[in-house]
């Protein structure tokens, strides 16, 4: 196979640079987890939703950060309803008695997302971790995304409920508006706008919105901190519900770009957490961040800013600046948990080996000496950025993969040192293990037993 002299040259840059990861040594993350020491946010990201080392290296990089560098939470690419109920589990309150009740709500697809043996692993420790410590020194657990447009509606209303009756009678009337239904069914509320068949909710859920804060520095006075934490809950619900309605009548409409207001949104939950958590701890709150590299990378490196689109990682450097740190994951091949289309049932389906002229394809050959071809860079590194900084492709599989269009399907350009602080390659990788297993899933040879082992 013909290689060409500038991709050897890169390759041999990352040989030098590489630091080798051995498998079950949580010190061969040092270089990474020392450079963290003073970041102010920590985004992990990873090339699929379905790939087991990409969730247990977040784990292991998140429960060192946690513990030898102070980091307050962590929040990921998940519903803010159903990961509060995490939180509130990791804290020691709510009602579940264990990590895997406090999953059961991530009942929507993909429910392997979250409902997977390396989380319900973490949320065991960080329940342990946090066991005897008060309030403003535990870790908490948070969702960023924005789909649980009725969900969060409920609960804005069951925590007024709760600390006042009047002001939810109020919610109901203006949240009656988006009619009832399942977070689902939530696009045929935009479509119904879009066609005419129905009003918008823009003011209604605004003036919830509105509401709720002016009204939070009352019922915060009850409770105090805790209080506080719950009022800042019920408060980011209620943004849910407005940005969610926003979200799903852009879907059908010419407006803003729904990928803009998606990633805007996080970031911005972001913002909003860390300025939360600072006050309840009364120091600098620290954040650790996972979602999918296409959210951590800074997209100004990648094709998605030829049409205009933004990220989180791009925000988040924006508003941190040296503060932020960006981490992508990457793998030649394997195997994966995905499904063929959007809610068909989980696959274990092979991941091809990468591309020719890309950046997985040129980690692949470097690492072909390195052992089982797992490594780090730090792509800023001398004499390393520059053999990087050659545009190339890069792969993303997102919950859904198609092989047989993977060019068309799952590849995009960037100049990787630019999108990334750190890279971590696992040549190759299997399928993350769902804590619901299908019959396919148990057709590749689960035990039974499993996730217990009993």
């Amino acid at each position: 196979m013909h290689i060409n002299p500038s991709d050897r040259e890169a390759a041999d840059a990352i040989r030098r640079s590489a630091v080798p990861l051995t498998v079950g040594d949580p010190a061969a993350y040092d270089p990474l987890v020392e450079s963290c020491r003073d970041a102010r946010v920590v985004l992990l990201g990873e090339a699929s939703h379905g790939t087991h080392e990409f969730y247990r290296a977040r784990a292991v990089i998140t429960r060192r950060l946690i513990e030898e560098h102070g980091f307050t939470a962590v929040a990921v690419e998940g519903d803010w309803p159903d990961v509060y109920r995490v939180n509130r589990f990791v804290r020691g309150l709510g009602d579940d008695s264990s990590a895997l009740q406090a999953l059961s709500d991530f009942t929507r697809f993909p429910t392997w997302m979250w409902r997977n043996r390396e989380v319900w692993q973490f949320v065991k420790w960080l329940e342990t971790f946090n066991r005897n410590l008060d309030l403003p020194r535990q870790a908490g657990f948070y969702g960023l995304d924005l789909y649980s447009l009725y969900r969060s509606a409920r609960a804005v209303v069951d925590y007024l409920d709760g600390v006042d009756p009047e002001a939810a009678r109020r919610a109901r009337q203006r949240y009656a508006c988006l009619d009832t239904g399942s977070d689902e069914e939530a696009q045929s509320y935009g479509l119904g706008v879009h066609i005419g068949a129905r009003e918008d909710c823009t003011d209604e859920v605004v003036t919830q919105l509105m509401e709720l804060r002016e009204a939070g520095g009352r019922y915060q006075l009850a409770d105090g901190l805790l209080m506080a934490d719950e009022q800042f809950q019920a408060e980011q619900n209620a943004r849910v519900v407005r940005n969610a309605e926003e979200y799903y009548r852009a879907m059908f409409g010419a407006g803003e770009n729904t990928w803009n207001l998606r990633d805007g949104h996080m970031a911005n939950t972001l913002d909003a957490l860390v300025k939360h958590l600072s006050v309840i701890a009364g120091e600098e709150a620290r954040v650790v961040v996972w979602a999918h590299n296409s959210h951590v990378g800074d997209a100004r490196a990648t094709a998605r800013s030829h049409y205009g689109e933004l990220n989180l990682g791009q925000l988040a450097r924006q508003r941190w600046g040296d503060d932020a740190r960006l981490v992508g994951f990457t793998t030649h091949s394997g195997t994966v948990i995905a499904a063929s289309d959007w809610d068909a049932p989980l696959e274990v389906k092979a991941v091809r080996p990468s591309m020719e002229g890309s950046y997985e394809r040129l980690l692949h050959s470097a690492g072909a000496d390195i052992e089982d071809g797992r490594f780090m860079i730090r792509t800023g590194a001398p004499g390393l950025a520059e053999g990087l900084a050659q545009r190339r492709l890069e792969r993303a599989i997102g919950v859904i993969y198609r092989p047989e269009t993977e060019r068309q399907s799952h590849y995009f350009h960037c100049v990787l040192p630019e999108q990334f602080d750190y890279v971590v390659h696992f040549d190759t990788t299997q399928a993350l293990e769902p804590l619901d297993p299908t019959a396919a899933w148990e057709e590749a040879g689960i035990p039974e037993t499993y996730p217990f082992g009993v």
